[in-house]
């Protein structure tokens, strides 16, 4: 039953990914795409370069190229660093893993240390097996006591 409403979920919502594929918006690809000048999206950006680069999306879907087709085109023209996402695929897969596993860490050793901190008050020996007070000071701790009682 699980596998069946699993597929009907992924049946639907692959509909709406294809459709951005083959028709894509110009907003949708400008939040994709990195101005090669100022390094922000397109959509925040209002450089002369970034200007062109929108006017490009909005001529190349007027023509009925596809989302990948127009990221191909401009990847060619400014290199792989105009993608706001880098892809997951060869050495920029280390982009997507590198962070996780540093998480991972992080928390690994957060818990070791806490595990380890929890530990430390097992550490002191029980009363029986602790040295036995010097005299002069036991004889001083019970007058001091005395005087509270």
């Amino acid at each position: 039953m699980r596998a069946l409403a699993l597929g009907a979920l992924v049946l639907v919502l692959a509909g709406p990914a294809a459709a951005s594929e083959q028709r894509p918006t110009a907003s949708e690809l400008e939040s994709e795409l990195v101005c090669p000048v100022c390094e922000t999206t397109l959509d925040t950006s209002d450089a002369p370069v970034a200007r062109r680069m929108k006017a490009f999306i909005r001529d190349r879907i007027a023509a009925g190229d596809t989302k990948s087709e127009i990221k191909s085109k401009l990847v060619a023209d400014f290199g792989p660093a105009v993608l706001a996402v880098p892809p997951r695929q060869g050495f920029d897969l280390v982009a997507w893993i590198l962070p996780l596993a540093v998480l991972a860490a992080g928390a690994l050793l957060v818990g070791a240390l806490a595990w380890r901190w929890s530990r430390r008050g097992d550490e002191a020996p029980p009363p029986d097996e602790a040295e036995p007070l010097d005299p002069a000071l036991e004889r001083r701790l019970d007058e001091e006591l005395a005087r509270f009682e």
